[in-house]
């Protein structure tokens, strides 16, 4: 009976942890999200921008980048709680480069980074502030880069780096496959994410030279993840031949008792037919 007790106490403790973490989960859109939806003009369209966004979709909301309480309208944009609001437009890579360490490092040593005091670009030049997509080579086009300089160098780099993206993508649909069937890959998709982050680092130290270089070391590391998947894929082909030789064995010898079972009746039929019976 105690037993009893005990374990209905702690799922009555769990569940209410849970409906208390699922309140505070949808407080930030409560707060933050609600209030600027109901304001006009350049207040609003934060809202709908970040909803489409890569951040929005990796639960990554307002308080993660802004601070500031996101369970109090009143104290939401309080300095006390941590409130730190929009950085000026230096302050960007340092704001952005919190959660993207590697990414600000490898920008302030690139010549966009040493550009930054004279009006150089900086991460939401390329990216966008709330509406920040998933970063691909998509990003790196005509459009974006000459409104502060000509295309060639920058699709240069985006030409040198097709190859190698391609093949990462091609391993994570793989991997997706492979996640379909049942098969645990999620070590292998550890490896690819940060394959993947690690090889876009590249782009920011706008260097042609070094994407070139350092291009061949992560198709290397692609190779591995892919030597992997091909191991699982020779294995699951495998099975499937000893499958269909199965069922074939099986579809033979029912052919064969069939045919023995005809020859059984046949013989029957002519016994019963013969005027000696």
């Amino acid at each position: 009976m105690m037993r009893l007790i005990i374990r209905y106490f702690t799922a009555l403790t769990l569940g209410l942890l849970l409906v208390f973490c699922g309140s505070v989960a949808m407080a930030d859109e409560i707060v933050c999200l609600q209030c600027h939806a109901g304001l006009e003009g350049y207040l609003s369209a934060p809202v709908g921008e970040w909803r489409t966004s890569i951040h929005a979709a990796n639960r990554i909301s307002c308080p993660d980048c802004h601070g500031g309480d996101p369970t109090d309208f009143g104290m939401a944009m309080s300095p006390e709680r941590g409130f730190i609001g929009a950085p000026k437009y230096g302050e960007v890579p340092a704001f952005c480069g919190r959660c993207h360490v590697g990414v600000k490092n490898d920008y302030l040593s690139s010549a966009h980074g040493k550009a930054l005091n004279s009006g150089g670009p900086q991460c939401v030049s390329c990216h966008g502030n709330h509406s920040v997509q998933r970063a691909s080579l998509e990003l790196i086009n005509q459009k974006t880069c000459t409104r502060c300089h000509e295309f060639g160098r920058a699709e240069e780099i985006r030409n040198a780096m097709g190859e190698t993206d391609r093949m990462i993508a091609g391993i994570q649909s793989d991997l997706e496959s492979l996640a379909k069937l049942g098969i645990r890959v999620s070590e292998m998709e550890g490896e690819t994410f940060a394959l993947r982050n690690d090889f876009h680092r590249l782009f920011h130290t706008v260097d042609v030279e070094k994407v070139r270089e350092e291009t061949a070391g992560f198709q290397q590391r692609g190779a591995g993840v892919r030597g992997e998947i091909e191991a699982i894929q020779g294995k699951l082909g495998d099975r499937k031949l000893i499958g269909a030789a199965v069922v074939g064995m099986l579809f033979l010898l029912s052919l064969i008792c069939f045919l023995i079972r005809k020859t059984y009746q046949h013989h029957e039929q002519a016994q019963h037919r013969s005027p000696d019976a």
